[in-house]
């Protein structure tokens, strides 16, 4: 085989030739100073390497210990499941709030009673206030400790907490002696205070009205009704003072008054009357109090057309039995509204005011106002309603807030003062029922009838049976079933005093964990039928409860 002498024609994977081969290599001294930049490059890099190495383990140990050591760790506030707070001599009212007043994350309890000191070596003398005079108290939700208390002067005409906060730097508004005072809700502090205008005496609730004068805090209106006329007042939402003239709404004498948002967000203030509801727009009413308020307010066409040119009013629901007209949300003025009559329960929707549905009721009387809970998983908030059926027993009913039929009922004996039905939302998307009375199986023969009275919890997943929780034979004054932490726990709120209004005597303010009640309670099956559960699995069923708010 004839061989070549060209490499790349013999073995075509052959290297190029080495330059020492063909003479071209480089001096010595270039092949060593081209080696050391070499390893100098690779050594400055290998000590930047380590440097942000090390720089990275600095700052990921200075994260761990700002978060371990420096930054706490929330601590959940420690909680009693039941405490009591006694005041003698003292006489109370119908007035509970359930405010976060601590920011604590846990509800506490706003309230007010006439005493001649407090409970914090306050004296209505050292405030150079007549005795007794009016405390209005916040107390601790978790181990019932005051946590402030205001001296006003006497006497105590209503109060209203929880108006939605727009800037404003006070969270309750008080109507007492000739005054209508402010007050912050954290501190107890006083923001302003106003004399009552005259000639005007306003019964609650407060309409938390859009801010009028442009000063970007929410304004606040009164609503007062005598047998002549009914009447509105503007006050300014940061200083108190009246903005405009009074008002007259109506020639006539309302019972009842609420503040709506229709779907294209104008206002309209309805007003309940012997012959039914009637609204009529907060742009003209701001429009009749001072020139130039009405500006920042939006009209709705639809409820203008409807609108008399005589009255300025609308008509809403016509009935000359209207009893009640309640907010399926006391919070939203965009809820639906519900009407109690002599015959009849009619929902009304909230944007439209078109009747959703009415439900016949078996008498002519509802005992208490309605409330509101979640019987069934559908969305639809039902509505929990008290008739009066004579022989000293109502009916407790829950009516679907869909179609208005009845989705569970039960005949009780109707105990005197009982306060109304409750409610409390759970995290599965529905609610447990409280409800007072007597159920006939457990009334003692040697007892006057309706002496006595008990409270009972309904679970929706148990419809046939009831838990009797508590057996109080205290005047209750108010009752409210809340929620005092959010998926915590559950409790009920009592403030008990004396029978008659004004008497002095032994008030006492307590608080009750739901749970906490279970395992003592009595377990009862109603109608016929039913599962196989047996007692223990109802407490059960209760006790794995988890609350949470609407």
């Amino acid at each position: 085989m004839e061989i070549t002498d060209h490499a790349t024609e013999g073995d075509p994977l052959k290297r190029e030739e080495d330059p020492a081969e063909t003479g071209t290599a480089p001096p010595a001294t270039e092949l060593k100073k081209k080696r050391c930049k070499e390893v100098l490059g690779f050594s400055k890099l290998t000590h930047w390497r380590t440097a942000v190495f090390f720089l990275s383990l600095f700052v990921c140990l200075t994260i761990v210990f700002a978060f371990s050591f420096i930054i706490p760790c929330p601590v959940r506030p420690q909680y009693l499941a039941s405490w009591n707070r006694t005041f003698y001599p003292a006489a109370t009212y119908d007035f509970l709030a359930i405010e976060d007043a601590s920011d604590d994350k846990v509800m506490d309890v706003l309230f007010t009673r006439r005493a001649p000191e407090g409970s914090q070596n306050n004296t209505c003398a050292g405030a150079g206030l007549p005795s007794p005079c009016l405390f209005v108290s916040a107390v601790d939700g978790t181990d019932g400790d005051t946590l402030w208390e205001r001296p006003l002067p006497p006497d105590f005409h209503w109060a209203q907490c929880g108006l939605e906060n727009t800037g404003r730097n006070w969270d309750c508004l008080v109507s007492h002696f000739t005054l209508l005072t402010a007050i912050d809700k954290h501190t107890g502090d006083v923001r302003w205070q106003q004399p009552q205008p005259s000639g005007v005496d306003s019964t609650a609730p407060v309409l938390n009205i859009p801010d009028l004068d442009g000063d970007k805090i929410r304004d606040v209106a009164l609503v007062a009704s005598d047998h002549t006329q009914t009447q509105l007042i503007f006050l300014s939402g940061k200083t108190g003072v009246q903005m405009g003239t009074t008002v007259i709404l109506d020639s006539s004498k309302t019972t009842n008054h609420l503040l709506h948002c229709t779907a294209e967000n104008s206002y309209y203030v309805l007003l309940q009357k012997d012959t039914g509801l009637y609204g009529m727009a907060l742009w003209r009413i701001a429009a009749k109090a001072k020139a130039g308020l009405e500006v920042g307010l939006k009209k709705d066409a639809y409820w203008e057309k409807n609108t008399t040119a005589t009255s300025e009013l609308i008509t809403v629901y016509q009935s000359h039995s209207l009893r009640q007209v309640v907010r399926t949300d006391e919070t939203d003025d965009r809820s639906n509204v519900l009407l109690i009559t002599g015959k009849e329960v009619a929902l009304i929707d909230g944007k439209t005011l078109k009747p959703l549905w009415r439900f016949n009721t078996t008498s002519t009387s509802v005992l208490s106002q309605p409330s509101f809970g979640h019987y069934n998983k559908d969305g639809s908030i039902d509505v929990v309603v008290e008739e009066d059926i004579g022989n000293n027993t109502k009916r407790e009913v829950i009516l679907d807030g869909k179609s208005g039929g009845v989705l569970w009922e039960v005949e009780v004996l109707a105990s005197p003062n009982s306060p109304r039905p409750a409610s409390i939302h759970t995290t599965n998307s529905f609610s447990i029922f409280v409800f007072w009375g007597m159920m006939p199986s457990e009334t003692n023969v040697s007892i006057p009838l309706g002496s006595e009275r008990r409270s009972y919890m309904l679970h929706p997943l148990y419809p046939k049976f009831l838990l009797e929780c508590t057996n109080d034979l205290d005047h209750i004054v108010t009752f409210k079933a809340t929620l005092m932490e959010r998926g915590r726990h559950a409790a009920w709120i009592l403030l008990t005093g004396p029978e008659a209004q004004e008497a002095e005597g032994t008030v006492v303010l307590r608080k009750l964990k739901l749970k906490q009640e279970v395992p003592s309670s009595k377990v009862f099956r109603i109608g016929t039928g039913g599962g196989s559960e047996t007692n223990e699995d109802i407490k059960e069923a209760f006790n794995r409860l988890r609350f949470s708010d609407w």
